[in-house]
């Protein structure tokens, strides 16, 4: 299918990250497929599963979370890594197959924490206070009952948490990946710092929402430095998390707007935001969205993640100045050349949970 433009040029319009030219305004969401090596090397289906998306018009990808060091990010098992000369040349037929076919990619660096439910490096998991999560292991990744009590971090800890995002940064450039996403969304290791119930620290990192939205930008701050001025770095934010779909930051659009002030000092260039429906008010019935209060906070460019299904939503939201990039999860799923339909002012078709979560569906039915 060959695009045309004619529908809805606004999405076509092109968007410079620092230095990286998107050709358009739609990209392919990170979600977690677990279908790499034992080793978290990547696999010949995650290649296909990509490729499969630059074929289709998408003009960024964003990588799955990815765990950035061999000690306690892991998350799940069978989830992609970062974190040596392995995954680096896994990722890197990955990146040269989704440039072939003219489109860029960002490598999300993902730190389970408290969350991880399968960890081939360590039966241990860390977080910044010893409590329990909320909710039970997700079952559709391999897990089962409640999560395990974290370790509280230690300074140690933290510094080598840092130092792992740090090293999966610079692997990523060299996997050939254009840009990086630190995850700081969904409940994991960096949203357990900023929410309230999960960090009882009563040192800098714990207390106030200046201290907890800390380490968010201390982890950024020091992939900038690594890496130069001149290398995309972005952050992603939620309030909902895998364990907790309908939590809400306690001081509403106050804490917005310290945590995307804060965020907007650390050298970062674009933030994704995803909600569950992403243009709906953040914090009341008729309150701007969570993606309005970060680019009112920042001035920067926002990805935004969450049943922005159709384009005639992406249209509205990206006019509206609301957002820059429409960041599609299950409409991509359901439809792997979303970009091209939609330029053509084809039909899309509607996201069918079973046929991507039964465990007897053929591989080409969800890979291709």
């Amino acid at each position: 299918m060959k695009e045309t433009k004619k529908n809805h040029p606004i999405l076509f319009s092109e968007l410079n990250i620092n230095g990286v030219e998107l050709k358009n305004r739609i990209a392919l969401a990170p979600m977690t497929r677990t279908s790499a090596e034992e080793n978290g090397v990547p696999s010949e289906r995650m290649l296909s599963y990509y490729r499969r998306y630059a074929k289709g018009g998408f003009s960024l990808l964003i990588s799955e979370g990815t765990y950035p060091d061999e000690a306690f990010s892991q998350g799940y098992l069978n989830q992609p890594g970062i974190a040596n000369q392995k995954h680096v040349n896994g990722w890197r037929l990955i990146t040269d197959a989704v440039h072939k076919e003219g489109a860029k990619m960002f490598c999300q660096l993902m730190h389970a924490g408290a969350l991880s439910q399968g960890n081939i490096y360590s039966k241990k998991t860390i977080a910044p206070s010893s409590l329990t999560p909320k909710g039970e292991q997700l079952g559709f990744y391999g897990g089962e009952g409640a999560y395990p009590i974290p370790e509280e971090m230690s300074k140690e800890d933290i510094e080598q948490v840092k130092n792992g995002f740090i090293n999966a940064a610079v692997n990523a450039r060299e996997a050939g990946f254009d840009g990086v996403e630190i995850h700081g969304a969904n409940g994991y290791l960096l949203d357990q710092f900023l929410t309230d119930y999960n960090n009882k620290r009563e040192d800098e990192y714990g207390g106030s929402i200046e201290n907890r939205v800390r380490l968010l930008v201390e982890v950024c701050q020091a992939v900038r430095e690594k890496l130069g001025k001149d290398f995309p770095i972005g952050i992603r934010i939620s309030q909902a998390k895998v364990n907790d779909y309908t939590h809400k930051w306690a001081g509403d659009e106050k804490d917005a707007e310290i945590i995307f002030k804060q965020l907007s000092t650390s050298g970062i260039d674009f933030l994704h935001v995803t909600e569950y429906h992403a243009d709906a008010p953040a914090f009341d019935e008729k309150g701007p969205s969570l993606a309005w209060l970060a680019k009112k906070w920042t001035n920067l460019p926002v990805f935004a993640n969450g049943n922005i299904n159709t384009p005639e939503l992406a249209k509205q939201v990206i006019t509206n100045n609301e957002i820059d990039v429409v960041a599609l999860g299950k409409a991509a799923l359901a439809n792997k050349e979303w970009p091209l339909k939609a330029g053509n002012g084809n039909k899309m078709d509607e996201f069918n949970p079973e046929k991507f979560f039964n465990p007897d569906a053929k591989i080409k039915d969800f890979e291709l």
